[in-house]
């Protein structure tokens, strides 16, 4: 395997010096939870990929696709699409980006190894890339795909001869980060920072920013404080707390954009029998998971007050929802209307569930994520209590918290999903659809739901070709898993980032957080 050339001490001078003009230091709420850009499918490590690697296709501040390394693609036929390779493009090593670096990413990612959000969400469709020659490839698909393009816009490209053999350790480790994107990675401190240098051979033009400095600063409060004190110039995920105060404060900018990320509550969908945080109100196990029964589910569905949550917990930074996409957008679906909380419809539903007392249950979630993550599951563990269902709330770092998730640990859980592609297929395939390695489906279903009417559903929309049909079969997917209950979502995030006076941000309806969406304000 090539190697990165190692870093000269001037440059390593310039990276720890104090910021300037060509140092941009950015505080992000989320930890990278590696630097293998298909290792997991979340959208912190995603934002810090697309500064290192590029994809064939990328999106715009809207999700809208646009020409990345490839730059013209059409479909062939029913079952192909044919791609065209931009020309001259090299990864930081000095290797040529070539149609055979595309057949290896492709190949490449179900293989990665104990992956917790496989990418192959993203590939499922493809049964076989065709190499036309250096600079053209063809894909062939398991039917018609129309949305293979937007699903590409997700996959970053690796180098064949760079990255044969190259495990997750070694994207970590440094030896492997190697793109063609326009920041290449020369520090890698595992939940502390990333620090990265101007890729000046970049085939999109010469980045702004000689050095980037970017540092994990999950804790709101500390995030906040860094940027008032100056020591970093740019902030995501500002808390809901301090959003208004840095709107008052002098020589500090806002940037916002109403996002596709909707949180919700996944449940165990997995298991028949006991489930490991459920108890009577004894403390004993119950013999049955009440999860499976869709009367528990409505209940716990009817007992969240979402509007409450958005005025009270998100401080009015958030839509109130029940579905994937937010109002105007590809699969939106009208006539889901988001219910009034019903305590007493809920306590009714559970007598009918065999559950007249109610039960004990340990919801979990993370505490450093998502804004107001702890205090969204806080206030909905108390909402559950008052129609008897005696919650207990643990918290805890994502990454602990999404390892033991990924395993099916848990009983409840709040999680998210951030749509990057324009529609819901991606997402509704990633979190509700059927678990399957093999097929690509459910890659972060980490609560195992399973309906094989859904998934009829959204397997005839990923193979309709006309957008008009295509929207009415994802609203027909839609409709089946927010009525059978199989996630609880509550509400879509608003994005909003701070800065420094004399920067200019572009807000991403995708959250990313990049180094290449932060300019200098015109003088």
């Amino acid at each position: 395997m090539r190697k990165a050339l190692a870093m000269t001490a001037a440059t390593i001078a310039l990276i720890a010096a104090p910021a300037g003009a060509q140092t941009l230091r950015m505080g992000v709420g989320a930890q990278i939870t590696s630097t293998d850009p298909h290792f997991h499918n979340i959208s912190p490590n995603n934002a810090f990929a697309s500064m290192v690697f590029d994809n064939l296709i990328e999106t715009d501040d809207r999700a809208r696709p646009m020409p990345g390394l490839a730059e013209s693609w059409r479909p062939v036929g029913e079952d192909s699409w044919e791609f065209r390779l931009r020309r001259g493009v090299r990864f930081q090593n000095g290797s040529e980006f070539t149609a055979e670096d595309v057949a290896f990413t492709i190949d490449r990612i179900p293989t990665v190894v104990n992956s917790p959000g496989s990418f192959r969400t993203y590939t499922q469709a493809i049964t076989a890339v065709e190499i036309l020659d250096a600079y053209t490839v063809r894909f062939r698909t398991n039917g018609p795909a129309p949305v293979l393009p937007n699903d590409l816009a997700m996959v970053p490209m690796l180098d064949r001869e760079t990255h044969q053999g190259a495990t997750t350790e070694d994207f970590n480790a440094g030896r492997a980060a190697i793109g063609t994107g326009p920041y290449r990675m020369t520090v890698h401190r595992p939940g502390d920072r990333i620090e990265l240098q101007r890729n000046d051979a970049y085939w999109g033009g010469r980045p702004r920013w000689q050095a980037i400095d970017y540092r994990m600063i999950t804790n709101d409060a500390a995030r906040t404080a860094a940027l008032l004190a100056g020591d970093v110039d740019f902030i995501d995920q500002v808390p809901t707390t301090d959003a208004d105060r840095l709107r008052r404060a002098p020589r500090i900018v806002i940037s916002e954009i109403d996002s596709m990320r909707f949180i919700y509550f996944a449940l165990d969908h997995l298991r028949t029998g006991p489930t490991p945080f459920v108890t009577d109100n004894d403390g004993r196990p119950l013999d049955r998971n009440p999860m499976k029964d869709i009367r528990v589910r409505r209940a716990l569905s009817l007992a969240i007050d979402r509007q409450a949550i958005v005025a009270r917990v998100m401080e009015g930074a958030a839509t109130a929802s029940v579905q994937v996409m937010p109002p105007g957008a590809f699969g939106f679906v009208p006539d889901l209307e988001v219910p009034r909380a019903d305590p007493e419809a809920a306590r009714r539903l559970l007598a009918e569930a065999g559950y007249p007392n109610g039960f004990r249950l340990t919801l979990h979630g993370p505490n450093d994520r998502y804004p107001n993550d702890a205090r969204i599951a806080q206030a909905v563990g108390q909402m559950w209590t008052r129609i008897g269902v005696r919650t207990q709330v643990e918290v805890a770092p994502f990454a602990s918290f999404v390892a033991r998730a990924s395993r099916q640990d848990f009983s409840a859980f709040l999680v998210s999903w951030g749509t990057s592609t324009g529609e819901p297929l991606a997402g509704l395939r990633s979190v509700a659809a059927t678990y399957s390695r093999e097929r690509g489906t459910g890659a972060v279903n980490r609560g195992r739901y399973s309906n094989p009417t859904f998934d009829q559903a959204l397997d005839l929309a990923s193979r309709e070709l006309d957008d008009a049909r295509r929207e009415a079969l994802l609203q027909d997917a839609t409709r089946i898993v927010v009525n059978d209950y199989g996630i609880i979502p509550t509400h879509l995030q608003k994005n909003v980032w701070a800065m420094r006076q004399g920067l200019v941000h572009t807000p991403r309806v995708d959250e990313r957080t990049r180094a290449q969406d932060v300019r200098p304000a015109e003088r």
